[in-house]
């Protein structure tokens, strides 16, 4: 199974053995949305509700850090999901949270996982089949998981600073990343870590929420000033549209990269973290 796959081929393998469907809708506070009531409405015939909410390990100091290996093998075992199962993951979310759900499988060690091309809204653009009535499946052995890897920390970006060992490239608008005055999604200061590129989100995609082929997506890399050839960490503000890029880097065959997790929202509530705003940096006093 491609790790991108079609509303025609997911039609098409309704309901074929050993394939599961994950809804991972998630919004921001600000849309007032209830993605399992939305869910619970309609969803992809057979898709099952995976809950993104609540895959945070929230022992952990980082702001919706991704869960521990227990905790989404667990999950994974409570929807049905075994080590031998396909899944493919789908969202209705103006931040496109399938790219987390996926990041977060993937970097977990599941790899038989892919995302639905212009998820949601795609499908029921082409008013294809929804349904309200909630799968029955039973539950399944916990998926053999490892630690997350290519994660990086707060200490990793700070030295990163100086050595430039990893390119920085921040998934959020421009208005946040270079603007001033406080973030009108997380609350702070806008800024960026010093010396981080930007490409936002949004300019992956088609105006039908598909991805941009792989030619257009190497070209919009380029453009936000990344080398394809050097290793790339992405940042956003929680961790979420920094794998929708993620995501993109993967669709053209760019695997030497990693998501900084904690993101802006960790970043910019440390006094101690260097900071640029507009186009300079602001050192801590």
């Amino acid at each position: 199974m491609d790790s991108l796959v079609s509303t025609r081929w997911l039609a098409e393998n309704l309901g074929a053995p050993n394939l599961v469907i994950l809804d991972a809708s998630r919004h921001l506070p600000a849309a007032g949305r209830d993605p399992r009531a939305e869910y619970d409405t309609a969803h992809i015939p057979g898709a099952r509700f995976l809950d993104l909410a609540a895959l945070v390990d929230t022992t952990s100091s980082v702001p919706q850090a991704l869960p521990t290996p227990r905790q989404l093998a667990d999950t994974l075992a409570g929807l049905g999901v075994g080590d031998s199962d396909r899944v493919v993951i789908y969202d209705d979310s103006a931040v496109k949270t399938s790219a987390r759900a996926w990041f977060t499988l993937v970097a977990h060690g599941f790899e038989n996982v892919a995302i639905l091309d212009g998820g949601l809204a795609k499908w029921r653009g082409e008013d294809r089949q929804m349904e309200s009535t909630l799968p029955e499946f039973g539950g399944a052995a916990p998926v053999s998981l490892n630690t997350a890897t290519r994660v990086r920390t707060k200490a990793n970006l700070v030295a990163n600073i100086d050595t430039q060992a990893e390119q920085v490239l921040d998934a959020r608008g421009a208005d946040r990343v270079f603007g001033t005055g406080i973030d009108p999604v997380h609350g702070g200061e806008n800024g960026r870590i010093p010396g981080s590129l930007n490409l936002p989100f949004g300019q992956v995609y088609n105006a039908d929420g598909t991805f941009k082929p792989t030619a257009e997506l190497r070209a919009a890399f380029e453009a936000a000033g990344v080398d394809l050839d050097q290793p790339v960490v992405t940042t956003c503000g929680s961790g979420v549209t920094a794998s929708v890029l993620l995501f993109a880097l993967h669709l053209i065959g760019k695997h030497d990269t990693a998501l900084y997790d904690g993101s802006w929202m960790e970043w910019s509530a440390d006094p101690d973290t260097r900071k640029a705003q507009g186009l300079e940096e602001v050192r801590p006093e």
